[in-house]
């Protein structure tokens, strides 16, 4: 794992957390993400991207199951993509969401009653 800049000291706790707070620690940087694209801040949209990659790249770490891990890897190219677009628009971040949650029942069902 490469050192982390935004998240210096979660590393070490990172594993304590249940997946689907891992997987809603990722949503809620996208879900900041999305809010700075409608303001326009391009700058802090990238800063706010970064910050959920780290997440998603220790969770990434910490996986054992072979599908859970490429569907993991998978959503990180289409997490990259956005990040080239220079964050997208707000309609695709809801997707990129709606897509991380649904990887985890608790994860999903925990933002779909909050709705």
């Amino acid at each position: 794992m490469y050192p982390l800049k935004h998240h210096k000291n979660l590393s070490a706790r990172w594993h304590k957390f249940p997946r689907y707070k891992q997987l809603l620690m990722i949503a809620n940087e996208l879900n900041r993400a999305k809010s700075l694209v409608q303001r326009g801040d391009r700058d802090e949209v990238l800063m706010a991207f970064e910050r959920a990659f780290e997440l998603l790249d220790l969770l990434i770490d910490t996986i054992q199951t072979r599908l859970m891990r490429y569907e993991l890897l998978r959503f990180r190219e289409l997490l990259a993509q956005s990040y080239l677009d220079r964050g997208g628009n707000s309609d695709s971040l809801n997707k990129l969401i709606k897509v991380l949650v649904s990887l985890d029942k608790e994860s999903y069902n925990s933002l779909v009653n909050k709705d």
